[in-house]
């Protein structure tokens, strides 16, 4: 695993690969996603979480850039600790927020909301096509802010009322959220 961008640009951090409960973004994924994200959001000024955090890269993307407010979710405990290491190596502690939890006990019961939110789950989860309807419901995403989930070409959320893009890495597809006031304000303009 590398950082792509920012000023931890070509730093490699490996996780363990016994028994690793996770699936991690490829580089050329991330690397077409970043693309995307760099035109369109000022990691500065970002709040992001990232579900189903895993190995923490979509955190140290974000925080490398610049963002000092990256909230990671993930259950399982050998993530977490990779995480917290990782995080502690690259003295980002005080910008990274950990929290082992189940992403929908998480969702529920948040009460905070974010500018961007990335989901990355697990592709056999039977519960994966909640996940946008549960963003929503909850309002964990600010008014102007971007919500992405990661699949395979076994999903599709085209028809989602929030939905406004997808994009293609091989078998890896980002479908692309806004809030609704910016789907209901998108529609009016067309």
């Amino acid at each position: 695993m590398r950082i792509i961008g920012g000023k931890f640009k070509g730093r490699r951090f490996d996780p363990p690969a016994d028994n690793w409960p996770t699936r991690p973004t490829t580089d050329y994924a991330k690397e077409g996603l970043f693309n995307i994200l760099n035109n369109n959001i000022d990691f500065e000024e970002t709040k992001m979480l990232d579900l189903f955090g895993g190995t923490g890269s979509h955190c140290y993307e974000f925080i490398s850039r610049g963002c000092t407010d990256a909230t990671y979710v993930d259950k399982f405990q050998a993530a977490i600790n990779f995480v917290k290491k990782t995080a502690e190596t690259l003295k980002i502690t005080e910008n990274i927020r950990i929290i082992r939890s189940d992403v929908f006990r998480f969702m529920e019961s948040s009460g905070e909301d974010y500018d961007y939110i990335f989901a990355g789950p697990p592709y056999a989860l039977d519960t994966m096509d909640t996940i946008p309807d549960l963003v929503f419901k909850y309002k964990l995403l600010r008014p102007e802010g971007w919500f992405v989930m990661e699949h395979n070409p076994h999903h599709t959320y085209k028809h989602h009322p929030n939905y406004f893009q997808e994009r293609h890495y091989g078998k890896t597809i980002f479908s692309f959220f806004h809030h609704p006031d910016q789907a209901h304000q998108a529609s009016e303009e067309e």
